[in-house]
Parts: C-alpha cells; structure tokens; sequence
C-alpha cells in the first residue's frame, strides 16, 4: 500500500501538470483566470522554466498544501510573476521542484506571465531554518526567489529546512 501511495504522487503532479498546461494557455491568450477543472482552488498564474535542464512547469496561485500537490505555487503575499518586486515560488522537492539541486550558478531560469517572459541568473542558493528565518517577500528589488523542502532525499517529509535560490534579473 505504500509503494502504491508513493507512486500516486509523482502521477497525479505528471497530469496535473498536462491539465494546467491547457489552462495557462488560455490564461495567456486572455490574461483571465482559468481553472485546470471545475473543482480546482487554484489557476496557472505563470510558467517556469530552466532551459539548461529542460524543464517547464506551471506555476499556480498559491503555494498552500492543496495547490503545491500540483504544481510549484506563488505566494500570494510576494510580487506577482511578470511585476517589479521580488516573487517567491515554491515547490515540493520531491515532485516539481526535485530540479532544483541541478541549478548552478549563473544558469538561466525563464518566467513567463501573461504580461510576457523574463529571464533571470541564478545569483546563489542557500539553505534555511523555517524556524529562526523568514523571506522577505515584500522586498523592492526585482528577485525571483525559488523555494523547496531540504535534504532533497530526506525520508520524511515536512522538516524545518529550506533550499533557497536566488535569481537576479538579466538585463534585457
């Protein structure tokens, strides 16, 4: 029955991430809020992707339980993804944001919105307290903060630390 649950994870945040692709089509083409399906709390409010690794995900409003079983969220509380300020997205380490120990130092990470696409260079990447450290997420300066659970391979989920990246704007 474990296996069985371990494997329904990785599953659901696969199709989820097929659903979600179609509604942030729409929300591109219209700037609205589409939901994956009807019952969904959550909608595509941008897409993130790492060229150098091959990967792009959708990124949700919200970054509560529900919505991070699909997908990385945005914390509603940080700059919207296409805004000045500094965004932070999360993401279970696990499932969509396990990438995020391939980042390296100068690489580039894209941010689309519907407002268009920015691109970012990972400027550094530390590891956290939850407990005794808060992000700033209503920092001035333009930053696109990546969040995940710490070690990568730990066995039980839901401990303190976090994997922080931090990103700066390239110029365009």
């Amino acid at each position: 029955m474990l296996a069985l649950h371990a494997g329904w994870m990785p599953a659901k945040a696969a199709l989820a991430q097929h659903l979600l692709g179609e509604a942030w089509e729409q929300a591109r083409g219209d700037g609205g809020a589409h939901r994956p399906w009807p019952w969904a709390d959550t909608h595509p409010v941008a897409r993130l992707s790492a060229p150098r690794l091959g990967r792009s995900q959708i990124v949700l409003a919200g970054d509560a339980g529900r919505p991070l079983a699909f997908g990385p969220g945005w914390a509603e509380a940080s700059a919207a993804p296409g805004t000045t300020g500094t965004t932070v997205i999360s993401g279970h380490r696990d499932s969509h944001f396990e990438w995020l120990r391939e980042l390296q130092h100068g690489d580039v990470v894209e941010l689309e919105a519907a407002s268009g696409i920015s691109r970012w260079t990972v400027a550094g990447s530390e590891v956290v307290d939850s407990r005794t450290t808060r992000l700033d997420v209503t920092a001035a300066a333009d930053r696109l903060v990546l969040v995940t659970c710490w070690p990568f391979d730990a066995v039980a989920a839901g401990g303190p630390m976090r994997y922080v990246v931090t990103l700066e704007p390239q110029p365009e």
